[in-house]
């Protein structure tokens, strides 16, 4: 019932009648210092001991005052949580950086400290959900997390910048999804490295040119275009008429350029040290971050923490779709939701290995936040029961066999396949009840 009060009342702030006023509690809103970094917090003022979550914004930037964050802040402190928002610089720029890892981390632990000591929840939006999973794999942060809910969420940072120039993503499975990338994508590569695609003399008219793109101010940018010079004014003429294709070359050279530094940004090079449950939800219409990052990141999450997939036409990137949903998808996003809603802190490790002193954070044979390359795993293909192939995540080598098994928090059986949208699996799951 909370869930689905919650999902009515996103989707509608004015909604009223049974079901919104279902759970619906009283609130304090007030911006907030924590960890060096601004934040606003969201508490309903009638409970005493409501449960943590940290909900981290995307790439966008008006960061924590971005209005469908403050809406979903808003409505899930309502339910009864105590919400907070921390603002992350790197991501209001447009920068997926190492640094927000830390803010992610920081802000999770000084939270928990606030709440005496109880683990708290992270929702990550968009590429904050993949930076969220990669703090949440720290084990200077790890005893903050209760659980990740990553919405969204990329895997391999790589891997998705050449989707916005190809509009091809790779699978698992070694199958390819095929479908228009959001134009939106390859300005955010522009943008971040903007003295790589113009000379000297005009970067300064042409970060300002793409800071106006992104903040949705057209006429601003056209405007300030009119300082470029010749050449430089018809590669933003590019830009801003959405014409990849003649700027592809010069991208994809760019992301092979800058392809050793991803790996300090890309979940799939930490995930084998999480020990926190994860929730992974994506939209499959999201033409930003392609929905088979999810099913990368189902294959990289230890499985005994994987608590849901859950790839959904209910969503579209981080928000809620627009009409056309069936029903069974609708109730199958209240259950994800009332899931990660009802996730209280995981049963404590007891496990030594866990221990700082006995684990490294940073596997052997993976790159390092510094951008150290190394070789990858070959893995063995593992298929689930809805057909899907991944790849079995490798054994942490810095724990012996033994003592990995019992470093896994014991959390209830879960099935860990990635749920495609209306899929025989889905409709099976929801005849026993995990739906």
């Amino acid at each position: 019932m909370r869930a689905a009060s919650l999902l009515a009342r996103f989707a509608d702030p004015a909604a009223h009648g049974l079901l919104a006023e279902a759970v619906r509690h009283a609130l304090e809103v007030r911006d907030v210092t924590l960890a060096g970094t601004r934040a606003r917090l969201y508490r309903p003022v009638d409970l005493a001991d409501s449960p943590g979550m940290v909900v981290v914004h995307g790439v966008h930037w008006k960061g924590i005052d971005e209005p469908r964050l403050q809406r979903f802040a808003r409505t899930l402190a309502a339910s009864g949580v105590t919400v907070l928002t921390p603002e992350v610089r790197e991501l209001c720029d447009y920068r997926i950086d190492p640094a927000s890892i830390d803010t992610i981390g920081e802000s999770a632990r000084a939270f928990s400290q606030q709440l005496g000591g109880a683990r708290v929840g992270v929702m990550g939006l968009s590429f904050a959900g993949g930076l969220s999973l990669i703090a949440a794999s720290d084990l200077r942060y790890q005893t903050a997390f209760g659980f990740v809910v990553a919405v969204g969420a990329h895997d391999d940072l790589g891997r998705v910048l050449r989707f916005f120039v190809t509009d091809e993503a790779p699978r698992p499975d070694g199958s390819t999804l095929r479908v228009h990338a959001h134009d939106y994508g390859t300005v955010v590569l522009e943008y971040a490295h903007v003295e790589d695609f113009f000379p000297p003399a005009d970067v300064s008219a042409a970060r300002d040119t793409l800071r106006s793109v992104l903040h949705e101010d057209f006429d601003a940018a056209r405007d300030e275009a009119k300082a470029l010079s010749p050449a430089a004014a018809a590669k933003m003429g590019h830009i801003l008429s959405h014409d990849t294709a003649a700027l592809a070359p010069e991208l994809l050279a760019e992301i092979g350029r800058l392809q050793p530094g991803f790996a300090a940004v890309s979940p799939a090079s930490y995930l084998w040290h999480l020990r926190v449950p994860v929730f992974l939800l994506h939209g499959s219409s999201d033409r930003l971050i392609p929905p088979s990052e999810a099913g990368w990141l189902a294959r990289d999450v230890p499985r005994g923490m994987l608590r849901d997939a859950r790839v959904s036409d209910a969503i579209d990137h981080v928000g809620l779709g627009e009409g056309g949903t069936n029903l069974a998808e609708k109730l199958a996003l209240v259950h994800f939701v009332g899931e990660f809603r009802r996730s209280g802190e995981p049963a404590p490790l007891s496990c030594a290995a866990h221990s700082p002193s006995t684990v490294q954070n940073t596997h052997p044979t993976s790159p390092s936040r510094s951008g150290r390359t190394a070789a990858i795993d070959t893995l063995p293909a593992l298929t689930s029961a809805s057909g899907t192939s991944y790849a079995a995540p490798p054994p942490n080598r810095n724990v012996s066999p033994k003592r990995q098994v019992c470093c896994q928090p014991s959390v209830p059986p879960m099935p860990t396949t990635l749920v495609e949208a209306d899929s025989p699996v889905a409709r099976a799951q929801r005849r026993r009840g995990w739906i």
